[in-house]
């Protein structure tokens, strides 16, 4: 799927977009499934919107807003599971990670049209903090995303500026790191954004009569372990690439 000059661009600048991953079909697919989704959490008791709270907009324009991210989409539709151990995902994770790639978690991140909350600039690192930063996040796009319906920015680079100290461990100061600071990365569907979780990134609000859907997924090197237990499910650990070389009994196990 990818040239050793793109494997290098993303050691170097801490992201990389590549084209076509996955075909209309398998698209369309999860499209329908992350719409179905939403519909059964709406009519459940766990329905609620995700959108971040914080100065970094005017609370007038904060409430208005609405972000849909619910966790672990694997564990509601079986399109997902194909999806996050796709051959082609394999075959970009592990010329980035290396032979052994696992799944940490993943989620639906689904801005609705002309209300799509912002992600304020952060790096990831402050939710699931691991030894060796081998973290990726795989931002598989389900529609046609640009600066109108809120693209994906990264600023290029900053995942080699380590651990950087974030407003309430969620996001950067935005007067300092504003989203206009980041680089857009505009995508089509199908396609997918790999970026270190240490590497800066944002998106700014959905003005468009579009909507905005994304499934991310992130990924680990097995032997990199977390400096912190948080973030922790249930059916973390699952193998995409390669093996587990550290053998350990999980829970549930007899």
């Amino acid at each position: 799927m990818i040239t050793q000059e793109q494997v290098d661009f993303y050691h170097e600048n801490g992201y990389l977009l590549v084209k076509g991953v996955f075909s209309s079909e398998e698209v369309e697919e999860m499209r329908t499934a992350t719409d179905a989704i939403i519909d059964r959490a709406a009519k459940s008791k766990f329905d609620r919107s995700d959108t971040w709270q914080g100065d970094y907009l005017p609370p007038e324009q904060l409430k208005k807003l609405v972000l849909k991210g619910f966790h672990d989409v694997h564990y509601h539709d079986a399109v997902f599971t194909r999806a996050l151990c796709h051959p082609n995902m394999s075959a970009v994770l592990s010329r980035l990670i290396g032979p052994n790639v696992q799944v940490h978690h993943s989620k639906m991140l689904v801005k609705p049209p002309e209300k799509g909350a912002a992600f304020p600039m952060h790096q990831d690192y402050p939710y699931f903090p691991h030894a060796n930063h081998s973290m990726i996040a795989a931002s598989i796009h389900l529609d046609d995303s640009d600066m109108e319906n809120g693209c994906l920015c990264v600023i290029p680079g900053t995942h080699k500026n380590g651990p950087m100290p974030h407003v309430g461990a969620h996001y950067l100061n935005h007067k300092e790191y504003p989203i206009s600071s980041g680089t857009p990365c505009p995508a089509s569907a199908g396609d997918v954004l790999f970026f270190n979780y240490l590497t800066i990134h944002g998106s700014d609000v959905n003005r468009s009569t579009r909507p905005r859907r994304n499934v991310l997924v992130q990924y680990r090197d097995p032997e990199d372990l977390p400096t912190e237990e948080v973030h922790v499910n249930w059916g973390q650990g699952l193998m995409v690439c390669g093996h587990n070389p550290i053998f350990k009994e999980h829970k549930g196990a007899h």
